[in-house]
């Protein structure tokens, strides 16, 4: 039998299983890393996260939507987009990123196996077709994929969960988005701009509940102004894929469309990996258990990323599986997650959030003040025709900033300003001091900021 020792065996090659790889290898740890798909960066590479967010980019630049403020031009779509128009840039994007990672592990001298790894003990790994590899340490990076609920007929081309649409051979011009979770409303936005007709259907009152609730009801509106027709709450009882496709609703409405894409969550990847061979407990939904230094029920194996369930971002993941590392091989220097950590979301318009929201201090009964900036009232954000809002939360009695939500162009940029704001428990004064380039969105955060000072001398919220 061919077995190889490491330190350390990664299985799965997206952001947790790359970062936490080659953190290891960083500080000179002998590091195995195996991959089942042939190329690297799992889902957020190659069918989640960039694929998604280049999509939206070009579907932007091909409809002409960052320009329709312009007085006397017209850059709207002329033409029908081909399908090579806009997957193009996709798969430009997602290559470069799939050599950045192989370059990276390159770099660190991390050993890559390609090929299904499969636990045999708590120490040992087989690849499949290649060699058995034992580890003092493991890391279970593997990932999640797309929900697939029984009713839906994916073997017909018009009907796509989220890593089938990037194979997509036609732009429907209308379409059926089933779930308004982040996934689905970011697709659904990414298309409407396109100038397809997107019907958005979930089975919640609410929409993207996380989300503060006066941003959740301004990104409801924006996808409504684009084109989005929202259908809630409502489930779909039936997916018929006949010579028409046809979606049934609880309330006994058929709606026709072109293509219906199922956004109906994640699940981990944890089915192959034959887990009890490994004393690795997961729970009811398959979700990894971890503790707060992403050790499983097997101390020496450590788990990271959607395989654990939320938040299930890219970026959280690598974080996550940088503090395992440190933790596992006492590196002494990354000891525990970021406090606040920011979310984005890809919808047009854009919007992203850190900290606590409205809903967050009434629940408990935290006495706040708030400060609003429009975009249209900030000379750039005037320049580019964009109507966005940010908006900040303070403490009342010392303007100590607990929240930052924004909407509109560059919001999971802008957001940054205001998260350092939070990780240095500032307070408003930090902004009232800080000089802003002229003219820049991030001015914003001083006139919010002075907002929020006038709310609180009049005693209101």
């Amino acid at each position: 039998m061919d077995t190889r020792p490491y330190d350390l065996v990664v299985l799965g090659s997206g952001p947790a299983g790359e970062k936490g790889a080659a953190q290891a290898a960083f500080f000179g740890k002998r590091v195995a890393l195996v991959e089942k798909q042939p190329a690297y960066g799992g889902a957020a590479c190659n069918t989640g996260t960039l694929p998604s967010k280049t999509l939206r980019e070009t579907a932007l630049v091909l409809s002409g939507f960052r320009s329709r403020k312009l007085h006397g031009v017209d850059l709207s779509l002329r033409r029908a987009a081909s399908v090579a128009d806009l997957m193009h840039h996709e798969q430009q994007v997602t290559g470069c990123e799939q050599d950045r990672i192989r370059s990276n592990l390159d770099r660190h001298g991390v050993d890559v196996f390609h090929g299904a790894g499969r636990f045999v003990d708590r120490h040992v790994v087989q690849v499949e077709g290649g060699p058995t590899l034992e580890a003092d340490v493991l890391l279970v990076a593997t990932g999640s994929s797309p929900r697939r609920p029984a009713m839906y007929p994916f073997a017909d081309d018009r009907v796509w969960d989220s890593d089938q649409i990037l194979n997509l051979t036609f732009i429907p011009k209308h379409m059926v988005v089933i779930g308004a979770g982040v996934i689905g409303a970011e697709y659904a936005s990414t298309f409407a701009a396109l100038g397809t007709e997107v019907l958005l259907i979930d089975g919640r009152d609410d929409f993207l509940g996380f989300l503060d609730d006066e941003m959740s009801a301004r990104l409801r509106a924006g996808m409504e102004a684009l084109g989005v027709t929202f259908v809630q709450p409502r489930d779909v009882v039936a997916c018929d894929a006949g010579d028409r496709l046809t979606v049934t609703l609880d309330d006994g409405r058929v709606v026709e469309t072109e293509a219906v894409l199922v956004a109906a969550g994640r699940i981990s990847n944890v089915g192959d990996l034959n887990l009890s061979a490994a004393d690795v407990e997961v729970d009811d939904r398959g979700r990894i258990l971890v503790n707060p230094w992403y050790q499983t029920s097997a101390p020496h194996i450590y788990a990271a990323g959607d395989v654990i369930g939320f938040p299930a971002l890219a970026s959280t993941s690598m974080e996550q599986a940088r503090v395992a590392m440190v933790h596992a091989f006492d590196l002494g220097y990354k000891q525990a997650l970021a406090p606040v950590l920011p979310f984005g979301i890809y919808t047009i318009p854009e919007t992203s959030m850190a900290g606590a929201s409205e809903e967050d201090l009434k629940r408990d009964g935290v006495d706040y003040v708030v400060g609003r900036a429009r975009y249209d009232q900030n000379p750039r954000g005037t320049i580019i025709g964009d109507d966005g809002l940010l908006k900040l939360i303070f403490r009342r009695d010392d303007m100590r900033l607990l929240g930052v939500h924004v909407l509109g162009e560059s919001a999971s940029e802008l957001v940054h300003v205001g998260l350092m704001g939070l990780l240095t428990e500032a307070t408003g004064e930090l902004f009232i001091r800080a000089c802003f380039n002229y003219p820049t969105l991030g001015d914003l955060f001083k006139y919010a900021t002075y907002d929020a000072m006038g709310q609180r001398s009049r005693g209101s919220s």
